[in-house]
């Protein structure tokens, strides 16, 4: 699978509503509920986001680049050069760009459950939670989903301290994984609006209305 098609897959399967059928096996505790439930209002309460990520492959194979989140339904990343390729969510959808060859493959927001992390509210109590560790200052809360390329599996890493998303692991339904970190995050700051689109130029394929 390609890797940008992977992260938006991630993303997907982490934010997810829709339940497969796997479940958690046990019954969460009052402290795992009531940290959840700390993690969904801080992170809910972060209405703009921009920062650094490290993408690694099973391969060891590395990527960088910048991230933009503004809520509701707005967030870009921007793979380093000599990449040229970005996703954004733009309106009613998720779009997988080349700004080198000025191209774009399109996802329906409406099918892409990242819609739920970008919107006013994160719930992850409503997701289709398959294991929580928390150890070492960190809480980790794996969740499945059944996506367009198969079941996919994300486990998402959270700072129990600070209630920040430090890194992610998502399963590929290969079985091949990718971890995605994010540093020098910034909080509540300005982003230009032109970060959230590309030229009307560009072609590619729109999602379906």
């Amino acid at each position: 699978m390609n890797r940008r098609h992977a992260l938006m897959f991630g993303f997907a399967a982490a934010c997810a509503t829709t339940l497969p059928a796997l479940a958690l096996d046990r019954a969460l505790t009052p402290e795992e509920q009531a940290l959840i439930g700390e993690i969904n209002s801080y992170n809910s309460s972060i209405r703009t986001m921009a920062g650094r990520f490290l993408q690694i492959d099973t391969q060891g194979g590395r990527q960088e680049g910048t991230f933009f989140l503004e809520r509701p339904s707005k967030i870009a990343f921007r793979y380093a050069p000599p990449s040229r390729e970005e996703i954004v969510s733009i309106g009613r959808g998720f779009y997988v760009i080349d700004r080198r060859e000025e191209t774009y493959y399109a996802y329906p927001q409406d099918s892409i459950p990242l819609r739920q992390f970008l919107g006013d509210n994160i719930d992850l109590l409503t997701a289709n939670v398959v294991n929580i560790t928390n150890s070492d200052g960190y809480m980790s809360i794996t969740v499945v989903d059944n996506t367009v390329a198969g079941t996919v599996q994300v486990s998402l890493i959270f700072d129990t301290e600070t209630k920040d998303l430090a890194q992610w692991t998502l399963v590929e339904p290969s079985g091949a994984e990718l971890t995605f970190s994010l540093y020098d995050v910034q909080k509540n700051v300005d982003i230009p609006d032109n970060f959230f689109t590309f030229p009307a130029t560009y072609s590619g394929r729109e999602p379906p209305r």
